[in-house]
């Protein structure tokens, strides 16, 4: 599975695949990574508009 394709799981844009395990475990990790998918676009989000008001 390509990292786009992951991404797009992880943010509700794409269904996931139905021949995938469904652990208890395997959906801790997911939500963690979602979780710190999150957090990085919204670092990335605050670093941009830092530079755009710092000039």
């Amino acid at each position: 599975m390509g990292v786009l394709k992951q991404i797009a799981t992880y943010l509700y844009l794409r269904k996931k695949d139905e021949d995938s395990p469904n652990t208890p475990w395997i959906r801790y990790m997911h939500g963690i990574n979602r979780i710190s998918l999150l957090l990085f676009l919204f670092a990335i989000v605050v670093m941009i508009v830092k530079y755009f008001v710092k000039k």
